[in-house]
Parts: C-alpha cells; structure tokens; sequence
C-alpha cells in the first residue's frame, strides 16, 4: 500500500490534464474501538465484487478522472497501521469530495468487515 505510487499511477493518466484535484484517504488502525475499549490491532476482509462494482460505478460520476484503492486485508493489523487508502481524482472539489464520501462510505458498509481485537 503505496499512496505516492498510486498518485503518480493516476498523473500518468492521458486524461489526468482534466484533473483540478486530487483527494486522499488514508485509514489507520486505532488505539480505541468507537465504544472506547483499548484495541491492539484487527483484521480486515474485503468483498471483491462489491468493491469491484462501487468502483466502476463511482468512477462514471461526473468530472471524476479515476478512484482507486488499497486495502490490508486478510492479515493481522496493529495499531497505526494502513488499513485503506483511497484515492479519487477529479475535476471540481464538489465533485471529488461527493465521490470520495460516497464511495468511502459504500465501502466501510457493504465491502469490509473488520474484526478488532482487545486487549
């Protein structure tokens, strides 16, 4: 999981010129869990197909150049790690903003589950 790289990966796009910006995710794991018990790490799985079908349809939004997306999964992850980046360019910040919360959103709710691990 390389969000440099797959920044230079989208600038290399021959239709990156209609880009205005580019916008940039980076999850980690957190030292608490939302109901604030102490977490020492998690494990995340992915639904390839729903991921594959949120990303070719958020991609035909409009003013949206390319989305992409990593994601550590199937592995034990410790506090601080990477869990997703998500990187969405575009041509308008209404319109990258919109993408990058819908898309982060369908995400965390229909493509991952994580299960967290207490200490």
């Amino acid at each position: 999981m390389d969000i440099a790289a797959m920044v230079a990966d989208i600038r290399r796009r021959p239709d990156f010129h209609k880009a205005g910006m580019l916008l940039c995710h980076n999850g980690v794991v957190r030292g608490h869990a939302r109901d604030g018990r102490k977490v020492k790490g998690l494990r995340v799985a992915v639904d390839h197909v729903r991921l594959d079908r949120i990303l070719a349809g958020q991609r035909k939004r409009p003013g949206i150049i390319d989305i992409r997306v990593a994601i550590a999964e199937d592995r034990d992850l410790a506090v601080g790690a990477d869990v997703m980046i998500l990187v969405v360019a575009g041509d308008i910040r209404e319109n990258v903003i919109a993408a990058m919360t819908d898309t982060l959103n369908q995400i965390k709710t229909t493509v991952t589950e994580k299960t967290e691990f207490f200490e």
